[in-house]
Parts: C-alpha cells; sequence; structure tokens
C-alpha cells in the first residue's frame, strides 16, 4: 500500500460530510448561463471555442470571456432563457428573466493559445491541450451510480427541490437551495446517514412546521435509501427559520465557484479548474470527464473498490505529462499495472477524448445543475462502462 493510501485509510467510525446546491442557487444559475452560451455555439459551429464566464446579483446578468466562432450567439436571449426556465419570473424577488440587465464583454481566443490547441499552427502537430493542469477522476463502490454516498445523496436532494418545486408538488418553493448530507463510515465503509441539512427557499406565507415536515417527507426521504436512515438520523431543514430572500438579489453568483459540488464532494483531490462555460478543447473540462469515466471503469471491472486517477497535462502538447492512479489500498492488483492499462485502454490526448467521448455537442447546460457525475443521461458518455471486459482481460479476472 502506498504511502498516501496509508494516510487515507480509515479504521474505526468517522464521519463525512459534502453538499449540493439547487439550480436557484446563485453560482448555479452562473454556471448554467455559460453553459447555455457554450451549447449554442456547440448546436451551430462545434468546432467553436468558448470560454466566458458569468456574474449575477440584483437584477443583473454579466457574461464575460473569450468566443471563437462562425456563428451568431443572441447571449442577452440566452440568459434570459436560463433564468426563466430556473425559475426565475417575478420581479418582486429582486431577479427575473424579463427585468435583469444583461451586460456582456467578449473577445476572441488569443491566438498563441489557439496555435497550441490548432492542429498544425504550433510547435506540435498534433491538437494540444488548451492549458496546462491536472485533472482528477474518481470512482468508489458505496452506490450504484459508484459515487460517494455524502455527494450522491445531496444532489439528488437538490434535484428532487426543483422536481417537487417545478410540478407544484410543493409550491410554495423557490429556485434557490442547498443540501448537505453527514454519513456514518465505520472501517471505511458507508453504514448510515448521520445528518440531513436541507435549505429551501420558499414563500413568506408557508408556515415553517409545514415547510420542515414535506420537505423531509417529499424530498429526503424518497431519495437516501430507507436503510440508511434510521430513528437517530438528524435533520436540519431551514435551520435558520427562514428563507425567503434568495437567488441572485441575496447573493452575488460567480461561474466556476462550487467546484467541489460539481465533482465529488471533497472526496478525492480537485486540479482547481472549473468545468462550466469551456468547450471541449479546455482539457479541464474533457480530462476531468476522461479522468471519472477511466476511474468508473476500474470499479465497474471489479478491479478497485475506489481509485483516484489524475491525469496532468501541458498547454499546446497532446499526451498527457503524467498518469496517476491511486486506489487506497483496495484493488486486486498493482498500481503501477493500473496506470499501465489506462495508457493502453483509454484515449488520453485532447483530440482522442473529445472524439472518444462525443463531447462536440449541445448537452453542457444540463450538467451545470445537479452533479457533472453519478447520473442516468445518455449524453453524459463519461459514465458510461463499457471498457469493462477490456480491463477485466488486462488485468487478468
Amino acid at each position: 500500500m502506498s504511502e498516501q493510501a496509508n494516510n487515507r485509510r480509515r479504521e474505526g467510525k468517522h464521519l463525512f460530510t459534502s453538499e449540493s446546491v439547487a439550480m436557484g442557487h446563485p453560482d448555479k444559475v452562473a454556471d448554467q448561463i455559460s453553459d447555455g452560451i457554450l451549447d449554442e455555439v456547440m448546436r451551430q459551429d462545434p468546432n467553436g471555442r468558448v470560454a466566458v464566464e458569468t456574474m449575477v446579483a440584483t437584477g443583473l446578468v454579466m457574461v464575460a470571456g473569450q468566443v471563437t466562432t462562425s456563428c451568431y450567439v443572441d447571449i442577452p436571449a440566452i440568459a434570459r432563457e436560463v433564468v426563466k426556465e430556473i425559475g426565475y419570473n417575478d420581479a418582486r424577488t429582486g431577479f427575473d428573466y424579463l427585468t435583469c440587465a444583461v451586460l456582456t464583454s467578449i473577445d476572441e481566443q488569443s491566438p498563441d493559445i489557439s496555435q497550441g490547441v490548432t492542429e498544425g499552427e504550433g510547435l506540435h502537430k498534433e491538437q494540444g491541450a488548451g492549458d496546462q493542469g491536472v485533472m482528477f477522476g474518481y470512482a468508489c463502490n458505496e452506490t450504484p451510480e459508484m459515487m460517494p454516498c455524502p455527494i450522491q445523496f445531496s444532489h439528488r436532494i437538490v434535484e428532487r427541490l426543483a422536481e417537487v418545486r417545478l410540478n407544484n408538488e410543493l409550491s410554495y418553493l423557490r429556485p434557490d437551495g442547498k443540501s448537505q448530507v453527514t454519513v456514518e463510515y465505520f472501517d471505511d465503509k458507508p453504514q448510515r446517514v448521520h445528518t440531513v441539512v436541507v435549505s429551501a427557499q420558499h414563500d413568506e406565507d408557508v408556515a415553517y412546521e409545514t415547510l420542515r415536515d414535506e420537505i423531509i417527507e417529499k424530498v429526503v426521504h424518497p431519495v437516501i435509501p430507507k436503510d440508511m436512515l434510521d430513528d437517530n438520523t438528524i435533520y436540519h431543514i431551514n435551520p435558520t427559520g427562514r428563507f425567503v430572500l434568495g437567488g441572485p438579489h441575496a447573493d452575488t453568483g460567480l461561474t466556476g465557484r462550487k467546484i467541489i459540488v460539481d465533482t465529488y464532494g471533497g472526496r478525492g483531490s480537485h486540479g482547481g479548474g472549473a468545468f462550466s462555460g469551456k468547450d471541449p478543447t479546455k482539457v479541464d473540462r474533457t480530462a476531468s470527464y476522461m479522468a471519472r469515466h477511466i476511474a468508473k471503469n476500474i470499479v465497474a471491472a471489479g478491479i478497485a473498490e475506489k481509485v483516484e486517477v489524475q491525469l496532468g497535462y501541458a498547454i499546446g502538447v497532446a499526451e498527457p505529462v503524467s498518469v496517476y492512479a491511486c486506489t487506497e489500498g483496495t484493488s486486486v492488483i498493482p498500481e503501477d499495472k493500473i496506470e499501465a492499462m489506462i495508457k493502453e485502454l483509454f484515449p488520453l490526448t485532447p483530440r482522442q477524448m473529445i472524439d472518444y467521448l462525443n463531447m462536440r455537442r449541445p448537452i453542457y447546460r444540463e450538467t451545470a445543475r445537479h452533479g457533472h457525475f453519478g447520473r442516468v443521461n445518455p449524453d453524459f458518455t463519461w459514465e458510461n462502462t463499457n471498457k469493462v471486459d477490456e480491463l477485466r482481460k488486462a488485468a487478468g479476472l
């Protein structure tokens, strides 16, 4: 077992907590607008280059960044469409799709970066990475989706919040909200849900007791497995007692400020790069999706109970500068053999990853809410486990 694995394996009992945020959280509003712009470019110009950031505040959407494309994109219209779909449709809440101002500051991609990403223009003939960086993917056998329990349960709670709000089952809910789940582990295995926190924006006239009871009954219980809940599970529902003022009117939102929510809830590592608003030539996004795909297939193949995969890239260079796998002592074969299998069986250059995962499509707005990983969606190709048989054969299983 590696020194890192020795340091991270846990014996006895411990707690681990992860959070998620609702689609109407200001940071997620910003992420969805950025990815909505990316989707429109991908729809018209699959080879377009996009790196956009969004800020939202009271009555304001600000979009800035770099876009190089042959098509026309109506950024204000996309921003308003996203805000409307999320549910901000009443000016009395301080933010709505009809009256918010939309400001833009868009330039083209730097030619110095472009030549490193465009085949045949830089020092290397093959399409290189759009930036330097390290990207991580993680998977474990704690849930059917091969995600850590705390973040998976947190995501499903905010997803359920959106469902009961949009279908008017809980008509008093508004778009903003958060969830947080603490799971109790014993000998590194999840045993029970220790604490559930839900903060849900609501209309002013709903009684607190009604909101608390209905969120537990209609939001929490339908998504957390019954065998993970018991009489000692603690529930903190709107623990301040009131959450009427919310969304961009109450808090500024920025693209890329929820990177741990977007990935594994603090389990594993994070290279630091955000996903939303970035086209597939950016390895921040594509290599992170590929690393998740690799990790999930390794766990699905029974090679390890959990694995973290790191891919390192240099700007303008196609091949990764490093490939690393850590199984925290749970693998049935040596980790250096797993790394060799990754290099042999998975495409790892930007061009190969984009083609393999079919990423030049308008699929990104959906990723910007309820998590990029651990979801059943045919467009989320990185969640496929199509390499299991090849991995088992290569591992001698």
